[in-house]
């Protein structure tokens, strides 16, 4: 399902209901979240207007999410994001969400193509991924167990690398948060 290029296309019907065209039949918001998880994209319209509708149904989606408890957003990310509909930084948050979120399924694709602990820089990559779960979960998130290392010294140097890794990175996210908030 994630190979397809096009966004499968879901129609909502004047009785709120969501139809699926490629498969013909009608749809809930669960079902659109397991398509989105699985990698396909969708987009969503009204039949009668043709009104793409598809922002406001994902923000539903996140939004039931949150709701049942299922906290991926820190209360501090969705106060700056609030914040930043009142603000002129207003153009500058979605080009840095954006980014934030490519880098971070750019690094989730290189972890998932097999990469081993012997390669130079991996735990630099590895600590910003966590730095950014972490600052995206409210500290609550893990991409997982860290990766095989040959020896404990390794592992020694390498958590260490780490630890100073993801230390620069609560330095430059804070320093980030800093000019934002001097922004408004």
């Amino acid at each position: 399902m994630a190979d397809r290029k096009e966004p499968l296309l879901i129609k909502r019907y004047a009785s709120r209901r969501l139809y699926n065209t490629e498969t013909s039949d009608y749809v809930t918001l669960e079902d659109i979240s397991g398509f989105i998880r699985a990698g396909r994209e969708v987009q969503i319209v009204d039949l009668k207007s043709g009104d793409d509708l598809t922002r406001q149904y994902l923000l539903q989606i996140i939004a039931e999410h949150e709701s049942r408890g299922e906290n991926v957003l820190p209360l501090n990310v969705l106060t700056d994001l609030v914040r930043s509909y009142t603000t002129d930084v207003t153009s500058a948050v979605p080009q840095f969400l954006a980014q934030s979120f490519e880098m971070f399924r750019d690094g989730q694709e290189k972890m998932m193509q097999g990469l081993g602990g012997s390669i130079p820089g991996l735990g630099a990559v590895q600590a910003q991924q966590e730095a950014f779960v972490k600052a995206m979960t409210g500290g609550m998130g893990s991409l997982g167990a860290p990766w095989p290392v040959a020896s404990s010294e390794a592992k020694t140097k390498e958590t260490s690398r780490e630890s100073e890794d993801l230390d620069a990175i609560k330095k430059q996210l804070s320093e980030l948060q800093d000019k934002l908030s001097k922004l408004t």
